[in-house]
């Protein structure tokens, strides 16, 4: 009988990703955990020798997952059955592998070693999102469009420009991004409650050794900091933290994904539509944003991730209890898959984007005249028109104008009827001359310039852009 498969690592997220969450990245962690404290403690004088070290180094990598599996269910946990599985392989070292430590010291702080490598993957893959839009940016600074608020036509601004926008939330991101993998600690060598009592003892009350030892394993994992204080665990708001930093990246790519959607309804911007790609079963015409719409319903998930840890965090009884464990097993993991195909889906839709330009210039056309109509009234008040008269002229023009599209279906005849008008003081040549899209753009294509040479390429300084991603369906 077939069993259910998770779609984020069979359909969605990349091999990388995956194998950061992986049974054999976080045991093989376990181990070197292990190998990490057995070298700090015999560096501080414990009676642990070459021999046991290099035998826990030689069978780092070759766990006998069965034979886990079959001690875990004959004891009823998982440590100490990779413990015993660890052992087995390793008779010489048996005696000193997880000297003094508890279950946390390998299963939290490989959630801390995977949290912080996926972190790094989503970092790259979000400078490769910036990468691309950039270029695009660069590309269509110069090129008008309308600009909306409330989804209603409103001033123009510029196809570059509006990327833009796009990229200044993945900056936000990104700094982010950056800052907890700088500041995201260790959990270290702290003992059962966080006192590191086992450990004091081993070294016959010299807590200089157990702050070496401690050190040492930290340093190990090049961690640059780790929390002083602990109870058995390492707080769960640092969960919440890196859950909440993933749901902001995919806020960003859902509201860039809901704008190409919209976009795409326009005519004007669409993702990349492969030749034998089939938009719909029954309307073979269509060509509907199928990426857009998966980054959309990914995000939606990561959003709900946040409020998971936030109950864990919340509801950890003093030193610690273990209602914790299977919540983190789903939220942290799957939040960061999530993310992950988000980001590959970014990317691939970045790397294609198909602009039609002359459905953007007919767009424009069609409202330009009403936008134009401030201008026309400074114009025809420097020729000596009263403001109030023009004002109201035109206002009466553009509500027969509307009138005239709404409801008989015609082209915008705005410019036609201001010509003929007596109260407004300019040539049909005139009038023309104050429709160029360009004019109405304002400092968008510099703004462009700028913001690339003083925000976006320091962002990116030393970035190589990643290969392709592989978009599985």
């Amino acid at each position: 009988m077939t069993q259910y498969q998770n779609p984020l690592t069979d359909r969605y997220a990349s091999k990388e990703m995956s194998y950061i969450f992986s049974s054999d990245f976080k045991f093989k962690n376990w181990r070197k955990l292990w190998i990490a404290l057995a070298e700090a403690q015999k560096k501080e004088g414990l009676n642990i020798t070459d021999e046991q070290i290099a035998e826990l180094k030689k069978n780092v990598d070759d766990i006998d997952f069965d034979y886990a599996a079959k001690k875990e269910k004959e004891l009823r946990h998982d440590v100490m059955a990779h413990v015993h599985t660890y052992a087995k392989q390793c008779p010489k070292a048996a005696p000193i592998i997880h000297l003094g430590a508890t279950s946390a010291y390998v299963g939290d702080n490989t959630d801390l070693i995977q949290m912080k490598t996926a972190l790094e993957l989503v970092e790259k893959k979000i400078k490769s999102v910036i990468f691309l839009l950039k270029e695009f940016a660069l590309k269509y600074k110069n090129l008008p469009t309308l600009g909306y608020t409330h989804f209603q036509p409103a001033q123009l601004t510029t196809v570059g420009k509006r990327a833009c926008l796009w990229i200044q939330e993945l900056l936000l991101d990104l700094e982010e991004t950056q800052f907890i993998l700088q500041t995201l600690p260790f959990r270290g060598v702290k003992g059962t409650t966080g006192t590191q009592a086992s450990f004091l003892e081993l070294f016959s009350g010299d807590e200089t050794k157990v702050d070496r030892v401690n050190d040492y394993v930290r340093a190990a994992f090049d961690f640059k900091r780790d929390l002083y204080i602990t109870g058995q665990t390492y707080t769960r708001k640092i969960d919440y933290k890196t859950t909440s930093l993933l749901s902001s990246i995919a806020q960003s790519a859902a509201k860039f994904s809901n704008d190409i959607r919209l976009l795409a309804n326009q005519k004007e911007i669409e993702e990349p539509f492969e030749d034998k790609q089939i938009g719909s079963s029954a309307m073979a015409y269509k060509r509907n944003p199928m990426r857009c719409e998966r980054m959309s319903s990914l995000a939606r998930f990561v959003f709900s991730m946040p409020m998971s840890t936030a109950y864990t965090a919340s509801t950890q009884w003093f030193e610690r209890t273990l209602d914790d464990s299977a919540n983190k097993r789903l939220a942290i993991p799957q939040a960061f898959l999530a993310v992950d195909a988000i980001l590959d889906i970014y990317r691939n839709v970045s790397s294609g984007l198909v602009v039609y330009e002359k459905v953007i210039e007919k767009n424009i056309a069609a409202e330009l005249p009403f936008m134009a109509t401030e201008n026309i009234i400074m114009e025809s008040v420097k020729r000596g028109g009263n403001r109030q008269d023009l004002h109201e002229e035109i206002r009466v023009l553009s509500m027969k104008a509307s009138e005239h599209i709404k409801k008989k279906g015609g082209e915008n005849n705005l410019l036609e009827m201001i010509g003929k008008s007596n109260i407004i003081p300019l040539s049909n040549d005139e009038l023309s001359g104050l429709l160029k899209a360009e004019h109405y753009t304002g400092r968008s294509s510099s703004m462009v310039v700028t913001f690339v040479e003083k925000h976006i390429d320091p962002a990116l300084k030393g970035f190589v852009d990643l290969d392709e991603p592989d978009i599985k369906v």
